[in-house]
């Protein structure tokens, strides 16, 4: 493969369309397809699926989409670097997680961060937590901030630090009886719908609270969402009520969020292979502790 088949891919994938790519790239639509085939069939996998209407992104163009990211910032570093050779050094720290409610609370660490490696660049990368581990293994990322999987979920050897213990909570809409209450347990929503996360597609201890709900409900009665920002969207407009880790809902959400009673916090942390040789990794988990106000060890 070369930059000019993942420039191509990397052009649809952002605008799911051959001739917006085409323009944005300068070249004509037959070029772009043509590139596509080629590196479809380099990987022996599709990359699009394609209609004559619409075009998506399969699971396995979800899944090249960080490696070709990658290998085209490689390359673009590498031609900015020999044109300029007296130019700053740049270090560069990737850093992985699954929601856009996580990436937020980097920024006061990051700030701080910078202030001790002027040269410091972050790499922030949001992507579906079935690809996460792979890109830790692969040294994709230095370090994926996450909610703890076990090891036969996440399938690699990496070393994980816990930040907070984040307690369950049950999203309504403001107007719902339940939200003038300061607390629920489980039995309370026997009568409600349920905005679910999607089994495929949920992390693990979402997975596990939500199971404990399903019982002898119909499919009328569930909602799935492919986020939890889209789970918060729904039980703001009513269609029913969700149990989210308190993290994932996004800070000003206009729904009423209340603790869940008898269902135990989920471990919250940072995963990453090692700090040696990583001087910002090593910092970074350090402030990361430090603000999140995590126990001494």
């Amino acid at each position: 493969m070369n930059t000019v088949q993942l420039s191509c891919f990397l052009a649809v994938a952002e605008t799911l369309n051959f001739a917006r790519a085409a323009e944005q790239l300068h070249v004509t639509q037959p070029a772009v397809t043509q590139q596509i085939h080629t590196l479809e069939r380099e990987l022996g996998v599709q990359l699009f699926h394609r209609t004559t209407r619409t075009v998506r992104i399969t699971e396995e163009g979800l899944a090249f989409l960080p490696d070709a990211r990658q290998m085209v910032g490689l390359a673009n570093r590498a031609v900015k670097r020999f044109a300029s050779p007296d130019r700053q050094a740049v270090r560069t720290l990737s850093l992985g997680c699954h929601g856009y409610t996580q990436l937020f609370l980097l920024a006061p660490v990051l700030k701080e961060l910078a202030a001790q490696y002027p040269d410091l660049h972050p790499r922030l990368q949001v992507v579906p937590f079935q690809h996460l581990y792979r890109m830790l293994e692969d040294g994709d990322v230095d370090a994926v901030v996450a909610f703890r999987q076990p090891e036969s979920r996440r399938g690699l050897s990496a070393v994980y630090r816990e930040l907070r213990r984040v307690p369950i909570a049950c999203l309504c809409a403001r107007e719902n009886p339940l939200a003038q209450r300061s607390s629920v347990e489980l039995g309370d929503l026997a009568g409600e719908k349920l905005v679910l996360l999607d089994p495929a597609k949920a992390r693990l201890e979402a997975v596990e609270v939500q199971a404990a709900l399903l019982e002898g409900r119909a499919p009328s009665e569930l909602y799935f969402c492919d986020s939890a920002e889209a789970a918060t969207v729904l039980v703001q407009a009513g269609f029913g009520v969700s149990l989210l880790p308190d993290l994932f809902i996004p800070p000003d959400a206009p729904v009423a969020r209340l603790p869940v009673r008898d269902v135990p916090p989920v471990s919250f942390g940072v995963y990453y292979k090692t700090l040696q040789g990583n001087p910002p990794l090593k910092t970074l988990v350090g402030l990361l502790r430090r603000h999140t106000g995590a126990k001494p060890e």
